[in-house]
């Protein structure tokens, strides 16, 4: 199925599989694939999304807390002494590094600096199919890997999408 995708700006991208089939001004891709794309306008701009040069910081050094330890634990990430207080297992990094992957995907990160030691942080990552030790991301280019955000004009993340699967979307 092809999904076309328009920015506030005019422009978009048109997505087949897990790649761009066309980039481009929203009229013109409308014209030769209205008929035949599901269409998703956005009220903010398309771009190649964030790269995360800290992310084995942020997901082999840190503890995303569970919303469920808000009242004990807080809500930031915990580092440091408090981090080594909480006695980490695997299963438990696994699910922190779930929780971090998410932030990173709400803030439109597409790709990661790796590589990630922790087996189970390094599993969680590759489940999220963001690109690990990829290049930061350049300009939106057809017959590329369909990875890209949408921020609006206040810098929010309104959306991020992977391999053209739909992977965040602000509420």
């Amino acid at each position: 199925m092809l999904t076309l995708h328009a920015g506030s700006d005019g422009q978009a991208v048109v997505v087949s599989g897990d790649r761009f089939a066309a980039v481009g001004p929203y009229e013109e891709l409308l014209a030769e694939y209205g008929e035949r794309a599901r269409v998703r306008k956005w009220d903010g701009v398309l771009t190649p999304g964030r790269h995360e040069p800290d992310a084995v910081a942020l997901l082999e050094a840190a503890y995303w807390p569970d919303p469920r330890e808000a009242e004990e634990l807080g809500t930031d990430p915990l580092t440091g002494a408090a981090l080594t207080a909480l006695g980490m297992t695997d299963t438990r990094w696994a699910a922190s590094a779930r929780r971090g992957v998410q932030r990173l995907l709400a803030a439109g990160t597409t790709t990661v600096a790796g590589p990630f030691t922790r087996p189970a942080v390094r599993s969680a990552v590759e489940r999220s199919a963001i690109r690990v030790g990829a290049a930061r991301p350049g300009a939106l280019v057809p017959a590329d890997v369909a990875d890209f955000a949408v921020f609006a004009g206040d810098g929010r993340c309104l959306a991020t999408v992977l391999g053209g699967r739909l992977v965040h979307r602000r509420a």
